[in-house]
C-alpha cells in the first residue's frame, strides 16, 4: 500500500469521535444522501468508505432482512466504531470489509445502489472507480455520492502556497470532481446516465488563532503527489509564512470564511 493511503488510514484511525466532532456535518450528510436515492426493502447496497456506518446502518434498516448492505473501508479505527454500533442495533444484514475499494472486486450486477458519502475525493483513481461501480450495478441501479467543490476548505490557499514555495502547481484533491460539470463529465464517460447534481451551499468562519500548518494536511491535500517534495524545516517554515499571509488577506472581523458547500450527486446505469 502506498504512503498516501497509509496516511489516510492513520488520519481516520485517529478520529475516535468522528460522529460527534465539533461542527460535524457527517451524520446529516449521510442522512441526506440516503434520501437522495430510493432504497427499497430487499435491495443489495454497497457503501464505499463506509467509515463508522453513518449511511450503511440506516440503509440496512431500510432494506430489511431480505436485503443486504456491504460497507468497505481501509480504516480499522472507523470500522471498529461501526461494528460497535451494528452490534448495539443487533443488525444481521450488514457486512463490513476492511479493504481498499480500489484493490478489491465484486461480481457484475451485484448491487442496486452504490453510495460513497464524504470520501470519494480521497480515492486515487476516481474515473476507474466509476467504471467499476458501473460494472457492479444491476441495470437500473444508482450510484450516489457527495463531494465538495474545488473552492471548498481553503483549497485555493493550499494551491497558492505550494506553488509559491516549490515553484510549480499541482492538482488539489478537490479538483477532479470540483464542479458539477466535472462530476457529470466523469460519470458520463463511465456510461452513467440520468445524472443529477444538487448543490447545498454552506460555509463557516475559521478563527485565525488556529492557523498552524501541518505537512500531513498538505500531503493529503495533494494525494501524496510524488512531485511534492518532503520539505526541509526551512521550507516548512516558508510554507507556514505563506499560509499565514494568505489567511490574513482573507481575514474579516469574524475570521476567515471557509466554503463547506456540498454536491449531492447521483447517476443511473440504464
Amino acid at each position: 500500500m502506498d504512503t498516501y493511503k497509509q496516511q489516510v488510514i492513520a488520519f481516520y484511525n485517529a478520529r475516535t469521535t468522528y460522529d460527534h466532532e465539533e461542527g460535524t456535518q457527517h451524520p446529516r450528510e449521510a442522512s441526506l444522501l440516503l434520501e437522495y436515492v430510493p432504497v427499497q426493502p430487499g435491495q443489495q447496497i454497497l457503501d464505499i468508505a463506509t467509515g463508522t456506518g453513518l449511511l450503511a446502518i440506516p440503509a440496512a434498516l431500510q432494506v430489511g432482512s431480505a436485503g443486504h448492505v456491504i460497507g468497505v473501508d481501509m480504516s480499522p479505527g472507523m470500522l471498529h466504531q461501526a461494528r460497535e454500533k451494528i452490534a448495539a442495533a443487533n443488525l444481521q444484514n450488514i457486512e463490513l470489509i476492511a479493504a481498499d475499494i480500489e484493490e478489491i472486486n465484486f461480481s457484475e450486477g451485484s448491487f442496486d445502489v452504490i453510495f460513497c458519502c464524504s470520501a470519494i475525493v480521497l480515492l486515487t483513481d476516481i474515473p476507474g472507480i466509476f467504471r467499476k461501480c458501473y460494472k457492479y450495478l444491476k441495470p437500473g441501479g444508482f450510484i450516489a455520492f457527495t463531494c465538495p467543490p474545488e473552492t471548498a476548505y481553503l483549497a485555493s490557499v493550499y494551491t497558492t502556497i505550494t506553488a509559491q514555495v516549490f515553484g510549480f502547481s499541482l492538482p488539489h484533491i478537490l479538483s477532479t470532481l470540483g464542479t458539477p460539470e466535472k462530476c457529470r463529465d466523469l460519470l458520463h464517460q463511465a456510461d452513467f446516465r440520468e445524472i443529477e447534481v444538487t448543490v447545498e451551499p454552506r460555509g463557516r468562519y475559521r478563527k485565525l488563532e488556529n492557523n498552524q500548518l501541518s505537512w500531513n494536511s498538505i500531503n493529503l491535500g495533494f494525494k501524496g503527489n510524488s512531485l511534492l517534495p518532503h520539505p526541509s524545516p526551512e521550507k516548512l517554515a516558508e510554507l507556514q509564512l505563506a499560509y499565514t499571509s494568505e489567511l490574513e488577506k482573507l481575514a474579516t472581523d469574524q475570521g476567515v470564511w471557509e466554503d463547506t458547500t456540498t454536491f449531492f450527486v447521483r447517476a443511473r446505469k440504464l
